[in-house]
């Protein structure tokens, strides 16, 4: 089975619209790029009590995690400590963490940038190409800054160096349907859904001037088979399709 991983983005300024989330994009296509797949992705507040139970949720999942955000040093940003608590540990000065603060900034480092380097014990720093002041994992949690130009690369060499192997590509294949509707489909898709269960179905109706839906399947085995067996029973109902030429068939 594929790995997947969950995606946290921690930051009142999401939820408040004042910014975008890049995270999903960012880290997830460097997921599937490498052949693996985003289990789910929340946003959450700036909200200790909130944060420690969500931590204390995922690290009891077997589904590994990477949290984008709150690991500075001001009054709102509060992951490290959660994390802590959720691990059920102490904070602590890391030596590795605060040596490269400090080769950072130097006496600047102190009194309050060196506070980033407080980690939970059992921690390993991830290090932050971009201003030396590194994320850390713990529990297979991968917390990193909520800035994506440091999160990004820096997810990457997680990935890089904890999952080399990859995964397995998900594919896809699928045909553009006019003149039914997906509830005169539906017997179809429940059948072909039986029949091929590692296959999965998928149903994606189009708006426009003229309603489309655009039906298939995706999943990470051979999908000849369903796929064909779909073209064959729309071609027996005299049903109109176009083949999407999705370059994700050829992957």
């Amino acid at each position: 089975m594929t790995q997947s991983f969950g995606i946290l983005v921690i930051g009142d300024e999401i939820l408040n619209g004042r910014r975008r989330d890049r995270h999903f994009d960012g880290i997830g296509g460097l997921l599937r790029e490498r052949g693996f797949g985003v289990a789910w992705l929340r946003i959450l507040p700036d909200d200790p009590d909130v944060l420690t139970a969500e931590f204390r949720r995922t690290m009891a999942d077997d589904v590994p995690v990477f949290s984008c955000g709150g690991i500075g040093a001001t009054p709102d940003d509060h992951t490290r400590a959660c994390a802590a608590r959720a691990a059920g540990v102490a904070l602590f000065r890391h030596p590795e963490a605060i040596a490269e603060i400090e080769a950072r900034f130097g006496a600047e480092a102190y009194p309050h940038r060196v506070k980033m380097g407080e980690l939970p014990v059992g921690s390993r720093i991830i290090p932050n190409p971009y201003n030396r002041i590194p994320g850390f994992s713990i529990a297979r949690h991968y917390f990193l800054p909520g800035f994506p130009d440091m999160a990004h690369p820096m997810a990457a060499w997680v990935l890089d160096t904890h999952y080399p192997d990859g995964g397995s590509p998900e594919h896809q294949v699928s045909v553009r349907v006019r003149g039914v509707t997906e509830s005169q489909l539906m017997d179809l898709m429940e059948e072909l859904n039986t029949r091929f269960p590692s296959a999965k179905l998928f149903s994606l109706p189009r708006l426009g001037d003229v309603f489309q839906i655009e039906l298939g399947f995706r999943g990470r085995g051979d999908l000849e088979r369903p796929f064909s067996e779909l073209i064959a029973r729309l071609e027996v109902r005299g049903i109109s399709f176009d083949l999407t030429g999705d370059p994700e068939r050829n992957t």
